[in-house]
């Protein structure tokens, strides 16, 4: 029987997140493709690509991909939507409902879960195919899943890898535990981007590979990872306690927080303002004002000073083509750079966050206040940032001042101080994608990657439990 895992032959990682999806190769440093998970109609190219490669591997996969994923799909969109005059199409991640469809798209993932397992079968599908070119069977596959995943998700997702698309193997990572293995990683090879309140962050780099990042010490290092893992994506927030390398599966907390929101803000507050945005670029044009100009605030009351103080400094007016008439618009930027990202710690300025929400501090200090008494110490101590949402400038440094005051007024006079650690580094934009990188060149792969045979044998029900989850 040939290997799980060769250099000739490296894992496929894949992690599909709400809005984006990060794939590639087992022992690279980063994704080889980011693209949005969103799936649209195929175009006379893509067709014609499909045609053309319908034998590659011996398969006949290729012949029906006249669809599009990812940028191709959300561009054709837009387009389409611009020409019909029907105002903007939904951004990655979509509207509402199970696998929504906005504007003939569609979007498999909703708040970090399969909804439409038909809709992400055609994504892998081109996915494989199209992106990473490669036949499955000679691949072992890496699927990364949500804390609190159903079990008849794996056995879907099983199904659809062995029967669809006949893999040589599968490993369903949890994303938390995906994310303290980059981070340990990091850490190991680099000094990491520490924030604590009222202490500034160093910055950190990267190993070129994630085979040189760690060589052969994962197996080791999974019984002593220990944190608070804050994965901040576009649709979903989750917070998820790890002791000793398994999820305390009681204390999970999920936020509707995240990037969706913010963009969301944004462009709450140019609409308001009157700016000329055009309503079908919309979106796109607030994610790009979102992801390229806002930041977190350590002192909001002081930012709000500093603005009206000095406005020419702070503010921003950005020129931006409009993509229909070819005629540069103008959109003036002011406290929305830094109100937009307050929603993860001030919720009620969100319009669309459920009334009740708490703020990302405090849901971050519930979860660890839920889980068993020694372990809280650890869990304050190593708090670590995943996901592109956590990626905005002093986000860190402020939930790290959060923590900091809310453990502060609980404690006695005379109590050891709590010491709050909130860790970010060079990998938390794909924390999750490059654990998994590192867990597939990992010699312990073998043993605990389902193969085919294995599947051919127990069928699906091999994937239904997780044992890295644990209760509280």
């Amino acid at each position: 029987m040939q290997p799980i895992w060769s250099i000739n032959r490296p894992a496929v990682v894949m992690d599909c997140g709400t809005g984006f999806s990060k794939i590639g190769f087992a022992g690279n440093a980063e994704p080889s493709f980011v693209i949005p998970t969103a799936l649209g109609p195929g175009s006379a190219s893509s067709t014609a690509g499909a045609a053309a490669t319908a034998g590659f591997g011996s398969r006949p996969l290729l012949g029906d991909l006249d669809f599009t994923i990812g940028d191709e799909a959300l561009a054709a969109a837009q387009l389409a939507a611009a020409s019909a005059g029907s105002g903007a199409v939904g951004a990655a991640g979509g509207g509402g409902g199970s696998g929504a469809a906005t504007g003939g798209l569609t979007f498999p993932v909703r708040q970090g879960v399969v909804t439409d397992w038909d809709a992400m079968e055609r994504f892998w599908q081109k996915c494989l195919f199209h992106y990473l070119r490669v036949d499955p069977e000679e691949h072992a596959v890496v699927v990364t899943e949500p804390p609190l995943n159903p079990p008849e998700s794996r056995e879907a997702m099983a199904e659809i890898m062995f029967e669809s698309f006949n893999v040589a193997g599968l490993y369903v990572g949890v994303q938390a535990v995906l994310a303290l293995y980059a981070g340990w990683a990091t850490a190991d090879r680099a000094d990491k981007e520490v924030a604590k309140a009222g202490v500034g962050a160093t910055s950190a780099t990267g190993s070129s590979s994630a085979a040189a990042a760690v060589p052969g010490h994962i197996s080791t290092a999974t019984a002593h990872l220990t944190g608070t893992v804050v994965d901040v994506g576009e649709g979903v927030a989750h917070i998820i306690p790890v002791v000793d390398g398994f999820v305390l599966e009681g204390a999970i907390k999920s936020l509707p927080l995240a990037g969706r929101a913010v963009t969301g803000f944004v462009q709450q507050m140019l609409r308001e303002r009157g700016e000329p945005v055009p309503p079908e670029f919309s979106m796109e044009v607030c994610r790009r004002i979102k992801e390229g100009h806002c930041y977190v605030a350590p002192d909001m009351l002081r930012e709000f000073g500093r603005y009206d103080r000095d406005p020419a400094k702070y503010h921003r007016a950005l020129k931006l083509p409009n993509p229909k008439t070819g005629v540069d618009f103008r959109v003036d930027l002011g406290y929305e750079r830094f109100l937009a990202p307050e929603v993860f710690f001030s919720p009620g300025i969100c319009l669309s966050a459920p009334q009740g929400t708490p703020s990302l501090p405090r849901a971050v200090d519930d979860v660890i206040q839920a889980c068993p008494i020694d372990t809280r110490r650890a869990l304050y101590g190593n708090v670590v940032l995943s996901g592109g949402s956590t990626m905005f400038k002093n986000f860190g440094r402020r939930l790290a001042a959060d923590l900091t005051a809310a453990t502060s007024r609980r404690l006695q006079p005379g109590a050891t101080a709590i010491d709050i650690t909130v860790r970010s580094h060079a990998m938390q934009r794909f924390a999750v994608w490059f654990g998994g990188s590192l867990v597939a060149c990992d010699p312990g792969f073998r043993a605990v990657c389902h193969t085919r045979e294995q599947y051919h044998e127990y069928g699906p029900s091999i994937c239904r439990s997780n044992y890295v989850f644990r209760d509280v």
